[in-house]
């Protein structure tokens, strides 16, 4: 006999204790993911040497592991509602752990692709939707969801900043294969955290998986992915890659409609998409994770090819926006029980662009490292400001069934998100690294930041309970999205 879910009720909220239990492993695993995403480039020449392949050829390790990685994001976040949350997320660690150790002892590129780009990817793909999911579940108010969600992105945002820096020290200290240890490490940590975490809601093993739904979602992200890596080698492929992935997410859609018309259970629901809210806030989320990454691509290369800095030097630059990132992102929770979400994510969109402002003109007229500081802390600061209510947002947009489909889709977003601005920096910054590239390239993620802004001026400014909420406490008109 089918297992069934709890009568609705309300859920009060964990205590001190509970929420440290609960948060520790969620936030660690938003941590180990995000810093595996950003280390391995301080690694490449070392893999390279050790392995006795090309720069090029671990470049290939590194995008295999993006496109795994984003084709995967939406199926396993579906994945999550018919194994369970808790269940998904820790076969998600198990994999990315035996990718860590693997890619440890890897003799040779193809082991290391095995191991990094195919297990890790897959692991990540299957282990960060329950985090969303999970915390969004457990933590039912506004000011307690948005204090579970700083934690959260706080420890993504350190991961993707510091990882450079970490993976350096860790690098030049030892060795790059001791950095996939020091993962594999944290892994076994999240498992033994995990153990007490409880899933509120329980699987539905008897759910339809679309799976030809889930090749097409896969392919059309993987296209996509592939043609923004590809856009500062050959802007022609980029533009046939980005067509044709665009095709194949048409073709997606139309399927989700003609199984919904069906009466089948398809991959994804098509009232995701028209939730304007939700659609409002995946916009913002996009922008800010590439204003983190395009800035960090930027700036790292800039101090690294023009500057003459090594990556060690180039992380403790680093430190003045992992600082101001951690400190907005811990104060999420203060910050929502003063100000809506709306003005929240617009005021972090005002604060980065004007922190890459003030790093141009510092930058222009110094030499000197601490030019970059005052700069990178703004842009820190107001990424740590507005990353919270944006995730905040379009997860309390949908009621607790949707909850897997729409974490895939907003992990999807932010990675793309991550891929743009690395593409966008490295096409701009191709032409020759120069203090003019350099201000071209943090301009154009400025004017990006712009265009956040005016997603986030749209979003509605009084709070409305989700859709399909009940009236039990959760999806209060406090917990839900701003309409």
């Amino acid at each position: 006999m089918p297992e069934q879910a709890p009568p609705a009720g309300p859920r009060p909220p964990p205590h001190a204790g509970s929420r440290r239990r609960i948060l520790a492993p969620l936030a660690l695993a938003q941590f180990i993911c995000s810093f595996a995403g950003s280390n391995m480039n301080v690694m490449i020449n070392d893999i390279s040497h050790d392995l006795g392949t090309t720069v090029q050829g671990v470049q290939v390790a590194i995008t295999i592991f993006l496109l795994v990685m984003a084709a995967l994001m939406i199926p396993g976040g579906k994945l999550s509602d018919i194994l369970g949350r808790k269940r998904c997320f820790l076969a998600g660690l198990v994999v990315y752990g035996a990718g860590a150790v693997l890619s440890a002892v890897s003799p040779g590129l193809g082991v290391l692709i095995l191991g990094n780009s195919i297990l890790e990817g897959v692991g990540t793909a299957l282990l960060i939707p329950p985090v969303y999911i999970l915390t969004t579940l457990l933590f039912t108010d506004l000011t307690s969801r948005a204090r579970a969600f700083g934690i959260v992105m706080a420890a993504g945002g350190v991961g993707a900043a510091a990882g450079p820096l970490i993976g350096g020290l860790i690098t030049s200290a030892i060795s790059w294969r001791a950095a996939f240890l020091f993962q594999a490490l944290i892994v076994v940590l999240i498992i033994i955290l995990s153990l007490t975490l409880e899933d509120p809601l329980p699987p539905d093993p008897g759910r339809h998986f679309d799976v030809p739904g889930a090749v097409l979602s896969a392919a059309g992200l993987a296209l996509i992915v592939t043609g923004i890596l590809a856009a500062d080698n050959n802007l022609w492929l980029t533009a046939a890659l980005l067509a044709t992935g665009a095709l194949v997410l048409l073709r997606f859609l139309h399927r989700v409609n003609r199984e919904e018309r069906a009466g089948r259970d398809p991959l994804l629901s098509s009232d995701l998409f028209r939730n304007r809210t939700s659609n409002l806030g995946l916009i913002t989320q996009n922008a800010q994770w590439l204003l983190l990454m395009g800035t960090s691509f930027t700036v790292a290369a800039f101090l690294q090819a023009v500057r003459g800095y090594d990556a060690i030097e180039t992380g403790v630059i680093f430190t003045a926006a992992t600082l101001g990132l951690l400190a907005s992102s811990l104060a999420a929770e203060r910050l929502a029980t003063r100000a809506s979400q709306r003005f929240l994510i617009m005021t972090g969109f005002v604060i980065a662009v004007a922190g890459i402002a003030v790093l141009i003109a510092l930058v222009a007229g110094s030499a000197g490292p601490w030019a970059f500081a005052p700069g990178l802390l703004l842009i820190g600061l107001g990424l740590g400001v507005m990353l919270t209510p944006s995730v905040n947002v379009v997860q309390s947009a949908f009621p607790e069934q949707r909850q897997g489909e729409i974490s895939g889709v907003s992990r999807s977003i932010s990675n793309l998100g991550s891929s743009f601005g690395t593409a966008i920096a490295g096409t701009i910054l191709v032409a020759g690294l120069s203090k003019n590239a350099y201000a071209a390239a943090m301009a154009v993620l400025a004017v990006v930041g712009l265009g956040g802004l005016a997603a986030a001026a749209r979003l509605p400014r009084t709070p409305a309970p989700a859709a399909g909420h009940d009236a039990a406490g959760r999806g209060r008109p406090g917990d839900g999205p701003q309409r």
